[in-house]
């Protein structure tokens, strides 16, 4: 199986500029570590809109601050 997206996460780099372990982020926004650390590694297929909103509250920061997509 093949990426079939070109979405890049940045969310290991946000955690570390706030100084956030990847237990405290999960714990703040109401997901497991599991699901977290599959955000953070940009394995994730889709995200809630709900999830999105808790991350930019929590990390204090915009979805383009999260999410990049690629050039093709």
């Amino acid at each position: 199986m093949t990426d079939d997206h070109r979405v890049r996460v940045h969310l290991g780099t946000l955690l570390d500029e706030r100084g956030m372990t990847l237990t405290e982020f999960a714990d703040r926004i109401g997901i497991t570590l599991a699901n977290a650390s599959i955000l953070k590694n940009g394995r994730a297929r889709a995200i809630r809109f709900s999830t999105l909103t808790a991350i930019c509250d929590v990390l204090d920061c915009q979805p383009g601050d999260i999410l990049q997509v690629d050039e093709r």
